[in-house]
C-alpha cells in the first residue's frame, strides 16, 4: 500500500527478526508488514543479514566483504509479494488468526469507544479499538511504548494524521488525544508494554476494568 506514510521503526523490525521484540508488539509488526511493501523489504533485508551472521558464526568463517552491499540491495529491490496469510475483511492475517477468524466481540470502553483484548501477558497487551467517527480517546500519556495501527478509517492527534496501514509510535514523551476523523469509525490495533497514564479522573477509575 503506497499510501502508508507512518512505518514501523527500523529497530523494531530488527527486534522482530531477532526475536527480542516484546510479544505485544509482534502482532502489530506482523500486521503492518503484511500490508506495507517498504517494511516488508526492510524485514527481508534484516533476515538476510541475520542469516549470514548465523552462518558465519556457526561455520567460524569471516563475514563476506560484500554482505553490507547485498543487504542494501535488498532494501532497494522490490519487496516480494506478501505471504498469503488468511485475511478477514479489514483484519490482516495475524489479527484474523488472533480472532480465530470470527468477528470481534466488542466490549464497551466508555464514550462510545469499544475494545477487544487479543493478548495480555502481564507485561503488555494488544487490543482492537473501535472509535466512532469524530470521537476522541481520553487525553493520556505513556509509561512505556504504544503502537497503534489503523485498520479502518483514520484518526489524528497532536503529531499528525494516520490512515489505513499507518502506525503511530508513542513513547513516554508524548501526551495526546487521538480523535477519529468524522464519518466512518476508526478501528485500530493497539499494543502497549505498560499501562497508559490518563489525565482525567474517570478514565483512571475505569482503567483497572479496561486493563489498559
Amino acid at each position: 500500500m503506497s499510501a502508508i506514510a507512518h512505518h514501523i521503526p527500523e529497530q523494531m523490525i530488527a527486534g522482530y527478526v531477532s526475536g527480542t521484540l516484546p510479544p505485544a508488539f509482534e502482532m502489530v509488526v506482523a500486521a503492518h508488514v503484511s500490508m506495507c511493501d517498504a517494511c516488508r523489504a526492510a524485514l527481508e533485508a534484516h533476515e538476510t543479514l541475520a542469516g549470514a551472521l548465523l552462518e558465519a558464526t556457526t561455520q567460524e568463517q569471516p563475514i563476506e566483504n560484500d554482505l553490507l552491499s547485498r543487504v542494501m540491495d535488498r532494501l532497494d529491490a522490490p519487496a516480494a509479494p506478501a505471504p498469503q496469510v488468511r485475511r478477514m475483511d479489514i483484519y490482516p492475517g495475524p489479527v484474523a488468526a488472533a480472532l480465530d477468524h470470527k468477528p470481534p466481540r466488542w466490549r464497551a470502553a466508555g464514550g462510545g469507544v469499544r475494545q477487544q483484548i487479543l493478548f495480555e501477558d502481564g507485561k503488555g497487551s494488544v487490543r482492537l479499538l473501535y472509535i466512532p467517527g469524530g470521537m476522541a480517546v481520553p487525553d493520556h500519556g505513556h509509561r512505556g511504548t504504544e503502537l497503534t495501527m489503523v485498520l479502518s478509517g483514520a484518526f489524528h492527534d497532536e503529531t499528525g494524521q494516520f490512515g489505513v496501514g499507518d502506525v503511530e509510535v508513542a513513547d513516554e514523551s508524548l501526551e495526546h488525544t487521538p480523535t477519529a476523523d468524522a464519518g466512518e469509525p476508526c478501528i485500530c490495533l493497539a499494543a502497549t508494554d505498560a499501562r497508559l497514564r490518563f489525565n482525567s479522573i474517570l478514565p483512571r477509575l475505569a482503567q483497572p476494568f479496561l486493563r489498559i
